[in-house]
């Protein structure tokens, strides 16, 4: 069976510089797993590597769309899918890097694509929830039981597209999950970056100090003015700078929102990934030299 090999971890781990140098050494490409990564124009705030980095090594599913267009896990495994089957052809070992854990969720397990998402509704369903706290997910557990039981009480956008589901389709996701869901036919491996967590949140706020330096702030103004979709304006980094343009908090306030709202991220990929079965941990913490974690990672993908 064809092998893609996936890297894997929280944000600001270190994945990317040690991904180049692994697709550098095994004559491959490096296929991305982050959501936002996926704009154009969104460069700065994804840590998206630098043209000279793709210079390197050939990146896919990176600039795909515009932001002012919709994207989906569905339209994501699409368009994947033929990546990592002409890489095959070509002999090469894919490599898979990223933090979105539903893409690589998607790739390692299959994927639920469901209806398309019906704004209007997921609206209304807003509007509901928004009258009565708690109200949506109660509507869930009448609905589909099991779907309510995989998603906290908080979680408002899964559970809106839980219901959208159910009400579009008159039957439960859980049950719609069971049937249609099919892994992609290859063998993974799956390899996980790891750091304390003291010294990662130290790297993530060094991180969005140099994105404000980066220009982060004039990134933010020129999509805006491009009339995004609502989906990659709602991206830590962009939503803060988009509120603070908008007069609505200042920029320090931004810059702390980002950083709280990264380092949340980043606990809540942890929580993702303790999901994920098979993952071959490196605990990282206090190596920061790119060649030495491609010896560490060389040695468990030999093994």
């Amino acid at each position: 069976m064809n092998k893609v090999l996936i890297l894997l971890g929280p944000t600001g781990v270190g994945k990317t510089g040690v991904s180049i140098l692994l697709a550098k050494e095994l004559g491959t490409e490096i296929i991305s797993a982050d959501s936002m990564q996926i704009y154009r124009c969104m460069d700065i705030g994804t840590a998206k590597p630098s043209e000279e980095e793709r210079a390197i090594v050939k990146h896919r599913m990176i600039d795909s769309v515009d932001p002012w267009e919709s994207y989906s896990t569905g339209r994501y495994i699409e368009d994947v899918v033929p990546i990592i089957e002409e890489l095959h052809k070509r002999g090469k070992i894919p490599i898979v890097v990223g933090g979105t854990g539903l893409y690589i969720k998607a790739i390692t397990r299959g994927i639920f694509s469901g209806p398309s998402a019906d704004w209007q509704l997921r609206e209304e369903l807003l509007s509901m929830e928004e009258e009565n706290r708690g109200s949506l997910y109660n509507y869930l557990k009448q609905l589909d039981p099991e779907a309510a039981s995989k998603i906290t009480s908080n979680d408002v956008r899964r559970i809106v597209r839980a219901l959208e589901v159910c009400l579009k389709t008159k039957k439960s996701m859980s049950e719609m999950q069971a049937k249609l869901t099919n892994p992609l036919p290859y063998e993974f491996i799956k390899i996980g970056l790891n750091r304390d967590r003291k010294e990662l949140y130290r790297m993530i706020e060094e991180r969005v100090d140099e994105m404000i330096t980066a220009g982060l702030v004039d990134e933010v103004k020129k999509i805006l003015e491009m009339n995004p979709d609502r989906t990659p304006m709602q991206a830590i980094g962009y939503k803060e700078i988009a509120m603070y343009l908008k007069g609505e908090i200042s920029l320090d306030e931004a810059i702390l929102l980002i950083k709280r709202g990264t380092k949340r991220y980043a606990k809540r990929q942890f929580t993702w990934f303790k999901k994920e079965d098979g993952i071959r941990w490196i605990d990282i913490t206090g190596i920061y030299d790119s060649g030495i974690i491609l010896s560490l990672i060389s040695d468990v993908v030999n093994r």
